[in-house]
């Protein structure tokens, strides 16, 4: 692994020293003396020239600038033929694209310049707002100990005029505004939204939004079209799913235009994947419930704290009639519904992915570069990084090919909407392409009479997952996939996905081992249905 507070090796050293003499040559006045004439536009300028290493020029940035650069050795992401290395460029914590090449040096390469196209777009759109310098410092000079003393307050202070914690937090009060000048009436669902926005170097979309705070309060359905868990995050998450499924019948289409609409393209291992320079951001106007409570100087080190604080703060979680329980102390009897805590399940989907089991037939793993909470009251983000990031980070390593753990960068930020209240029943869902909003009433799992938008009159709502199988067989027809199409249920289905299936179990008991409790299953919810 690579950081910004380790010294370059000696031929990159070399490299940048010539690179910045060449451009002066009154400053080759000593080895590391780039002069304070050198501009970052001059120094992109001469990348986009090919006179500058990508690898060299994330460093420049990565001083100049003061973000953490980390350039990590991870799994390669298709089906190769023959030994490739894979590295990532992390910068504060957001991966970047996969590099990968027959060597080390080629790998990391690739790394940076994927890292690049989606970085340079935004800071020569924004004008590099952050502290200016007036010269590139060398190498050497920046130390360790500013990122053990000064890190946190320092990067506190960029994360408010990260030009990112601004656009996507307005991008979701827009689309949130628009959704409710049309359906006033539903206002008030507004307190616990969440929102997916993807953006590329041009623009900000939101593309998938969902609120509720209940699961439902009847026995639980078995026939696949009742929705048990309605709590925001996962509403959103869901609508997500409907997107996907959307590009992948663009992405199918037999017209060449309609194709190059879609979000997806086709990769060598079998399996579709963003396109480069589309970045996954999650928006949550709540802290998300669950472990991100966690004392701020409570360590992560289970030997080191008592097991009831293990139990209580650090382990998985379990949602049940608006109340939160550790999963090791919860006794459940009763027939009504529980779920795991929006803090386990964002950590569990920053594992596995957000497209979940029967999208993994089609598409790798997609994950959620940044994470943000509409909560400046609370102003402290260690929390949900315990629980979200540091409870799973060494766990890529056992995961098959595709799948590894992405650390999230997450910010605070101000809230889209105010008012509202978290006792409203009701659920909204809306992706991109839908024509009105649905609003399910979280505590039956079904379509309000009231709704813009209902499916029919068994008003079983589009997020149910009988909706997503007839979807998933939509576009398992339009791919020709005969053996998807032959399967007799839903469970059947997302049992296929063999590669999702081994790293779920793969994290679940890696979350054991680690002491943070098991992951229960629904044993009450069938899944054996079909269309």
């Amino acid at each position: 692994m690579f950081s910004a507070t380790q010294p370059a090796c000696s031929s990159e050293r070399s490299y940048l020293a010539q690179t910045y003499n060449c451009h002066n040559p009154k400053q080759q006045q000593g080895k590391n003396s780039f002069g304070p004439s050198v501009e970052l536009k001059i120094l992109i300028e001469r990348y986009k020239r090919g006179e500058v290493h990508a690898v060299s020029l994330l460093h420049m940035l990565a001083q100049s600038y003061q973000f953490h650069l980390e350039f990590k050795e991870t799994v390669t992401t298709g089906n190769t033929t023959r030994l490739l290395f894979a590295f990532c460029v992390l910068i504060d914590g957001v991966q970047y694209k996969t590099g990968m090449g027959p060597t080390k040096k080629e790998a990391r390469l690739k790394a940076a310049e994927f890292a690049l196209q989606d970085l340079l777009p935004t800071l020569e759109k924004e004008k590099f707002d952050r502290p200016k310098a007036s010269a590139f410092p060398p190498l050497s000079s920046v130390k360790e100990e500013f990122f053990k003393t000064d890190i946190q307050s320092s990067r506190f202070i960029r994360e408010r005029k990260s030009p990112t914690n601004l656009q996507i937090p307005n991008a979701v009060k827009d689309q949130l505004n628009m959704l409710m000048n049309s359906h006033p009436q539903f206002c008030a669902c507004a307190a616990t939204v969440a929102a997916f926005v993807i953006q590329t170097s041009s623009r900000c979309e939101v593309v998938a939004v969902g609120s509720g705070n209940y699961n439902v309060s009847e026995s639980l359905s078995t026939n696949g079209r009742v929705v048990h868990d309605s709590h925001a995050v996962v509403t959103a998450r869901r609508s997500l799913m409907r997107f996907f499924y959307q590009h992948l019948l663009l992405f199918y289409s037999k017209t060449a235009h309609v194709t190059e609409m879609s979000i997806f393209q086709y990769n060598k291992g079998g399996l579709l994947s963003l396109k480069s320079g589309i970045t996954l951001h999650l928006y949550v106007n709540q802290l998300p419930k669950g472990a991100t409570e966690i004392p701020s100087n409570l360590s992560l080190n289970p030997l080191s704290i008592s097991a009831w604080q293990m139990n209580n703060e650090l382990g998985l979680h379990l949602l049940a009639e608006g109340k939160v329980f550790p999963v090791l102390t919860f006794e459940h009897s009763s027939p009504k519904m529980v779920s795991m805590s929006a803090a386990d399940k964002l950590a569990q989907w920053q594992v596995l992915g957000y497209q979940g089991a029967l999208l993994s037939h089609f598409i790798e793993p997609v994950y959620v570069h940044s994470i943000f909470i509409g909560d400046m009251g609370h102003g402290d983000t260690r929390g949900i990084e315990r629980a979200v990031i540091h409870r799973t980070e060494t766990i890529t390593s056992q995961l098959p090919m595709f799948y590894c753990m992405v650390r999230p960068h997450i910010s605070m930020v101000p809230p889209v909407a105010s008012g509202g209240d978290d006792q409203v029943t009701s659920s909204l869902n809306w992706c991109e392409g839908d024509s009105s909003v649905e609003v399910v009433d979280g505590l039956t799992g079904r379509t309000i009479d009231e709704s813009p938008f209902k499916s029919g009159s068994a008003l079983a709502s589009r997020l149910c997952k009988a909706a997503m199988l007839h979807r998933f067989k939509v576009v398992a027809k339009a791919a020709q996939r005969q053996e998807l199409l032959a399967t007799s249920s839903y469970r059947e289905a997302k049992s296929m996905s063999k590669p999702y299936q081994e790293a779920k179990n793969v994290l679940r008991a890696f979350l054991l081992q680690q002491g943070y409790g098991p992951w229960p299953d629904k044993l009450l919810v069938s899944d054996t249905f079909n269309m």
